[in-house]
C-alpha cells in the first residue's frame, strides 16, 4: 500500500530535523526518514555568530523557542543543560614546527563574543541531533527511523520513494523531496547527479577521535600573553606542516580532536590511524605534551578525501541541503551556519506553496557560488599555512567578512528575507566577493603552492594588500599590528566604524542591544 505525504525529508541530523519541523509549522504534511536511529555519533561541530543569528530568526518566525535558547552558551546552560555542548569564545590558532616547542608569537586569537553568556558553542552532535529529532516529533513531524530507501521514481506530479523499514516494504508518495542525508546521499545516487569535485581546489583527509585527559595549553606552554578569552575555550587550530589539528573542548571534559591533512604519500596512508596519530604527536612536541595523557573514547579513525561537490543542489520537486550538496573542510567552522542559512531560504520558499523552478534555480545558483567561496577561502588558508604571518593575514579576510555580515544582519533583524538570502562569506558583496580568489592568486606565487614561505618582502606586501583590501568592511580592527594577533570584541571600535555600516553614531549606539541577541524587554 502506497502512503502519501506532501514533503519527504531524508536524513534526521540537525538540519533535516529543523527543516522538517519548520515545514510542519507551515502546515505542510511532512515525513522525516532516517536510515539509522538516535542518539548516534557524528563529528563535533562549532557554531558561529552567523549560525546563532539563523537559529534566533528561525525561533522567532516559526515559534521554536528552543532554537533561541540553543543559540548562546548561557541560554543553553539555563534551559537545556542535559544537551551536552562546549563553550566557544572564539577562534584560536597556533603554528607548530617539527621538533620545536610552540613559540608564543605564533598565536592568533579572535573573539566571537564578549562573555560566556552570549558565546558560541561546540555541538556534541549525538546530543544535539537527538534533541532536534525529539523536538520535530513533538511538533507533529511523522518521524520514521530504520528506513532503508532503495529507489526514487519521479514523474510530473511527484515522487515515489521505495524501500523497507525493519524488514517490511514501504512505498511513500510525496509531492516534494528534501535530501539532508549528507555526502553521497540518497538523491545524489538515485538522480545520478554528476560530481563536481574537480571544480574544488581543496583536498584533505581527516584523522580523528574524541579524547579524555587533554591538557590545557597553559599547562604546557609558558609566557603566553593574556588574550581576549582563555585559549582552550574556542575552536582551537594547531597548524602543522601537514595541515592542521582541530580541538573542540566540551564542558564535560571530552575533546573532539583530529588532524585535517593535505594529501600524503602512500607509505603514510598505509600506516594504521593510531600509528599516524602518534607519529604526528611525536613530531610536534607541544601537541605531544597536550595529548600525553589523553585517551581516545573510540578507536582513532581515518577518512580520505573528505571533500565532495555535486553539479546541482535543486531540480524539479527536489532540493539538497548544503551538506548533501558540498563539503569543503572544517576550517573556519562554516558547516552549521551554511546549513541553517539554507534552511531559512527554503522555509521562505515553502511559506506560500511548494517552490517552483524559478525559486529553486535561485537557491541552486547561490549555493554553488557559496561552495566556490568557501573553497577559495579554505584553499588560500592552506597555502598561507606555510608562514604564520601569511596565514594570519589571510584569516583576516574570513573574520572581516563574517563580522561585517553578523553586525549588519543583527541591525537589520526585521528584514528576514534579506538576511536569509544574503550571500555567505561575502558572496554578492561588492567589496568582499572577489577577495578570496584574489587572495589565493596572490598567495600562489609566494608559496609556489608547495608550502614555501616566500621572501620577507613578498610576505610583507601580501599583508599590506590584505589590510587595504578589507578596510571598507573591517569593523573589528583586523590586521592592526598593535593588537599582536589578539582581537577582542571591541564595541568602541565598532561605534567608530558606524559609517562603514551605513549608520550614524547615534543610530549604532541605540542598536547595540541587538548585537547581544536580545529580544525587546529581555534582560542582558
Amino acid at each position: 500500500m502506497t502512503e502519501r505525504c506532501e514533503i519527504a525529508v531524508i536524513g534526521s541530523g540537525f538540519a533535516g530535523s529543523i527543516m522538517a519541523r519548520v515545514l510542519t509549522r507551515l502546515r505542510h504534511d511532512v515525513v522525516l526518514l532516517e536510515r539509522g536511529s538516535h542518539p548516534r555519533f557524528a563529528l563535533g561541530e562549532s557554531s558561529t555568530p552567523l549560525a546563532n543569528l539563523s537559529l534566533e530568526r528561525l525561533a522567532r518566525r516559526y515559534d521554536m523557542p528552543d532554537c533561541h535558547r540553543l543559540a548562546t552558551h548561557g541560554r543553553w546552560l539555563e534551559h537545556h543543560p542535559d544537551v551536552r555542548r562546549g563553550l566557544k569564545r572564539g577562534f584560536t590558532f597556533y603554528r607548530h614546527h617539527p621538533g620545536e616547542k610552540l613559540q608564543p608569537n605564533e598565536r592568533l586569537l579572535v573573539a566571537a563574543s564578549p562573555d560566556d553568556r552570549i558565546a558560541d558553542t561546540h555541538w556534541l552532535r549525538a546530543d544535539v541531533d537527538h534533541h532536534f529529532v525529539r523536538a520535530a516529533i513533538a511538533a507533529g513531524v511523522d518521524y520514521r527511523d530504520h528506513v532503508e530507501l532503495t529507489a526514487a521514481h519521479f514523474d510530473s506530479s511527484g515522487v515515489t520513494l521505495s524501500g523497507e523499514r525493519k524488514g517490511s516494504p514501504i512505498d511513500l508518495r510525496a509531492d516534494f523531496v528534501i535530501d539532508a542525508s549528507g555526502p553521497g546521499g540518497f538523491l545524489a545516487r538515485q538522480l545520478e547527479i554528476p560530481s563536481a569535485l574537480d571544480r574544488t581546489l581543496t583536498r584533505s583527509s581527516v584523522l580523528f577521535s574524541h579524547f579524555t585527559g587533554v591538557r590545557p595549553i597553559r599547562d604546557v606552554v609558558s609566557g603566553l600573553q593574556d588574550g581576549p578569552y582563555p585559549d582552550d575555550w574556542a575552536a582551537v587550530h594547531h597548524i602543522v606542516d601537514e595541515g592542521w589539528m582541530y580541538a573542540l573542548r566540551f564542558d564535560h571534559g571530552i575533546v573532539s580532536a583530529g588532524f585535517t591533512l593535505r594529501p600524503t604519500a602512500a607509505d603514510d596512508a598505509a600506516r594504521s590511524p593510531e600509528a599516524r596519530w602518534q607519529a604526528l604527536l611525536a613530531k610536534y612536541p607541544t601537541s605531544g605534551a597536550l595529548f600525553a595523557n589523553a585517551q581516545p573514547t573510540f578507536p582513532i579513525s581515518y577518512r580520505q578525501t573528505i571533500q565532495h561537490r555535486l553539479t546541482h543542489a535543486a531540480g524539479d520537486r527536489w532540493v539538497l541541503l548544503p551538506h548533501a550538496f558540498a563539503f569543503i573542510d572544517p576550517l573556519f567552522s562554516t558547516g552549521i551556519a551554511w546549513s541553517l542559512r539554507a534552511i531559512e531560504r527554503l522555509a521562505l520558499l515553502f511559506e506560500s506553496d511548494l517552490p517552483g523552478a524559478r525559486e529553486l534555480s535561485r537557491y541552486d545558483t547561490l549555493l554553488a557560488a557559496e561552495a566556490n567561496q568557501i573553497d577559495r577561502m579554505v584553499a588560500g588558508a592552506y597555502d598561507a599555512m606555510a608562514h604564520f604571518d601569511l596565514f594570519a593575514a589571510h584569516a583576516m579576510l574570513y573574520f572581516a567578512s563574517v563580522s561585517f555580515s553578523e553586525v549588519r544582519q543583527r541591525l537589520l533583524a526585521h528584514d528576514v528575507d534579506s538576511a536569509a538570502w544574503t550571500g555567505f562569506l561575502g558572496v554578492g558583496d561588492e567589496v568582499l566577493a572577489e577577495l578570496p580568489h584574489e587572495s589565493l592568486t596572490r598567495l600562489r606565487p609566494i608559496t609556489r603552492g608547495r608550502g614555501e614561505v616566500g621572501s620577507p618582502d613578498e610576505r610583507a606586501a601580501y599583508v599590506d594588500w590584505m589590510r587595504s583590501a578589507i578596510a571598507p568592511r573591517n569593523i573589528g580592527g583586523f590586521g592592526d599590528r598593535e593588537r599582536r594577533n589578539l582581537y577582542p570584541v571591541d564595541l568602541d571600535l565598532l561605534i567608530e566604524s558606524h559609517a562603514a555600516l551605513g549608520m550614524t553614531r547615534d543610530e549604532l549606539v541605540a542598536a547595540l542591544p541587538a548585537l547581544r541577541g536580545m529580544r525587546p524587554g529581555e534582560a542582558p
